[in-house]
């Protein structure tokens, strides 16, 4: 993204706002690892993981916000499966609601990502006013932005990634393959019903 540069502004501001941003965490130090692509979540790990509810994430998923990349739902019983992007991506979007930004500025901040590569959202850092978002893939965009006056907060994707991972490792993931049954996906209500059949 193409940030405008505060012209005729002081070096000490410069240095100041360079300062700001590298205690914000928001200077892209953060190294990543690249994660499982056939491990899916479930709902409610993602809502945990993301620190949102279910509510959030079902109504995310029907409006087409943020939907589950691994495995959507087929009808009555069958189970969302999200990536470990989806729940990046969640993670940000509860964030810049925190902060105030509107669901319309969110959805196209979320537009945006969807367009990057899985490593390149490491590198990112959206910077808001509360208004807008913009996209920083350098110090100096984000220096220019502090220095400007435009960016009141910071989200560095590389630190959240690193949370998202952290919360992962905790919860439980599973293989997006589909089951011995046939080409439908895993029903984990079907199963219920027949064990209980079965007793």
């Amino acid at each position: 993204m193409a940030v405008s540069s505060g012209e005729g502004k002081a070096t000490p501001d410069r240095h100041v706002a360079s300062r700001r941003a590298g205690e914000q965490g928001l200077l892209f130090d953060t190294q990543v690892s690249a994660p499982p692509e056939d491990v899916g979540y479930r709902g409610p790990t993602a809502c945990s993981a993301a620190g949102i509810t279910y509510r959030q994430l079902d109504y995310w998923a029907r409006t087409k916000l943020v939907e589950p990349s691994v495995r959507p739902a087929h009808g009555s019983g069958s189970q969302r499966l999200y990536s470990f992007r989806d729940i990046l991506v969640l993670k940000v979007v509860k964030r810049l609601l925190d902060t105030g930004v509107s669901l319309q500025q969110i959805r196209t901040a979320v537009t945006h990502l969807r367009d990057r590569g899985v490593q390149d959202l490491a590198q990112i850092t959206l910077m808001s006013d509360g208004v807008s978002v913009y996209e920083c893939t350098s110090p100096d965009e984000v220096v220019d932005l502090l220095q400007g006056g435009q960016g009141v907060f910071g989200i560095a994707l590389g630190r959240v990634w690193q949370e998202v991972e952290g919360s992962l490792a905790e919860l439980p993931g599973e293989r997006a393959a589909t089951d011995d049954r046939g080409d439908h996906p895993h029903d984990e209500l079907a199963d219920r019903r027949r064990a209980r059949r079965t007793g």
